[in-house]
């Protein structure tokens, strides 16, 4: 059986380790993949789903696009 003392387990729930914030570039990797390979093989103009696809993925993870 461990033991804990109270001070850790408030140190623990009052101080969450902060996670640095997600970068755009690192975004959405499933829709950022397609999209990039779509507008590569057929070009831009041919892949405007997968395109607003991933503008939807970002601004729901809380970028401004």
């Amino acid at each position: 059986m461990s033991t804990l003392s109270a001070a850790s387990v408030e140190s623990a729930t009052e101080a969450p380790e902060q996670k640095k914030p997600l970068k755009p570039c690192c975004a959405c990797p499933e829709t950022k993949k397609v999209r990039d390979a779509c507008i590569i093989e057929k070009g831009e103009e041919n892949c405007t789903v997968l395109i607003d696809a991933h503008k939807d993925c970002m601004r729901a993870l809380g970028f401004k696009i």
